[in-house]
């Protein structure tokens, strides 16, 4: 998807209803709904519109995030912060396109020194091509301003060929400082001659970050375009998903392994569009015993996405567990965006446009093997719909997210979105 096609996306707001059922093996606990508190609503021009990637909290409890259009029409970089009983929003960035990078799509990074970082799917060279990776910093004298400027540093500029073009997924970094990505084109010359999108490596010497490929996809059984970023266990192995390819097309799970002076990919598992799900959109998460948690856009028992979890099994394989299935009445309602996983190994995530047609926020507990899902929010269009983005907890267990439609702005078609919390 181009930036383009995301703004003709982003006026669509005519959605068919939709219903939650039960999921296979689980059991639904009631709604609470009457938890939700509407922090933000975005009203378009300078201030944003279409909040696309989820919130980033500080330890302070500021919110942080990107919307995919605003200010000069590229979309921002926003901070919430609360004051008295209010959230009040100060612009950090406006992205002015071209060389500095239209539509974020993806969460931020509070990075080992304390700045921003991000990706943008589109820009570095124009408009269309190819996407950025960049640095936030705040300025040095304290703004009160509803405009306060940060320092942007761009800090990799993709040129769309092997190095990669469409950063969707946002950053991850290693130990050392590392940056890690993917990018949903570029690579090689499959996929219809874009590119199947690639895995790469951002290495700083001396204040210049210098790219390196991890991984470049075939298209074939390795997988093809990935959307969401990476994640790293403590010995340096990658894990990721892409949206297609692997073995029957629908997608696959895959590990990178450093091997000498490259890296060695592993194939996880491959979706077949049955029960299992496909079009695994959103990335993994991890536990503290090795497990991994995503989530299919589509495909399962219902149809529309579904949770899962895999297990190491011995001898390099692993075992899939379908951990609930979704199941709704229209098109376009499964979980998008990768889950959060807590410190007692809940699950929380959002779905696209489930519920009430709008989307919905949900959670996923175990206690005896049995996975629990338990209804915290059916969107309403007034205070909130289609919710793309992943969630952020805070130390209390609230819930924060985004929603890229709804509210009360008029000068948005649909809305223009808005931030939320979830008490439990």
């Amino acid at each position: 998807m181009n930036y383009q096609e995301f703004r003709k996306i982003a006026l669509h707001n005519t959605i068919t209803a939709l219903t939650i059922a039960l999921g296979c093996l689980l059991l639904v606990a009631p709604s609470m709904a009457q938890n939700y508190q509407v922090l933000y609503y975005f009203a378009g021009g300078e201030g944003g519109w279409h909040p696309w990637g989820g919130p980033t909290l500080d330890r302070a409890g500021n919110i942080y995030g990107t919307t995919a259009i605003g200010g000069a029409g590229y979309g921002d970089v926003y901070k919430l912060s609360k004051v008295g009983s209010n959230w009040v929003l100060s612009i950090l960035h406006d992205f002015v396109g071209d060389d500095d990078g239209p539509g974020p799509y993806s969460s931020l990074v509070i990075g080992p020194d304390g700045a921003l970082y991000g990706s943008t799917q589109a820009g570095g060279i124009t408009d269309e091509c190819c996407g950025t990776v960049f640095k936030l910093t705040p300025p040095a004298t304290a703004c009160k301003s509803v405009s306060c400027p940060w320092n942007e540093t761009i800090l990799y500029r993709f040129q769309g060929g092997s190095d990669g073009s469409g950063a969707y997924g946002g950053i991850a970094f290693d130990q050392a400082g590392n940056i890690y990505g993917t990018t949903e084109r570029g690579g090689g010359n499959g996929c219809t001659g874009v590119g199947c999108g690639i895995v790469f490596k951002l290495t700083n010497s001396h204040g210049q970050w210098t790219e390196s490929i991890v991984y470049s996809f075939n298209g074939n059984s390795d997988g093809a375009g990935p959307t969401s970023t990476v994640i790293l266990d403590q010995a340096g192995n990658i894990y990721g998903t892409t949206s297609s390819g692997g073995s029957a097309g629908f997608g696959a799970v895959y590990q990178l392994t450093p091997s000498g002076s490259g890296w060695s990919e592993h194939i996880l598992y491959n979706f077949q569009n049955g029960a299992d799900g496909r079009k695994p959109t959103g990335g993994l998460v991890m536990d503290t015993a090795g497990h991994l948690y995503g989530n299919s856009y589509y495909g399962g028992s219902g149809g529309r996405g579904v949770v899962y979890q895999l297990s190491p099994a011995g001898g390099g394989t692993w075992s899939f567990n379908l951990l609930y299935s979704f199941t709704t009445a229209g098109e376009n309602g499964g979980p998008y965006a990768t889950l959060v996983i807590d410190s007692a190994g809940s699950l929380y995530g959002t779905t696209y446009a489930a519920g009430n047609g709008a989307g919905s926020v949900y959670k996923l507990s175990q206690s005896n093997g049995v996975w629990t899902e338990t209804d915290l929010r059916d969107f309403e269009w007034s205070t909130g719909a289609l919710a793309y983005g992943s969630v952020a907890l805070d130390p209390n267990g609230h819930v924060f997210g985004v929603t890229d439609e709804g509210g009360n702005s008029h000068n948005c078609t649909g809305g223009c979105g808005v931030a939320w919390e979830i008490t439990q």
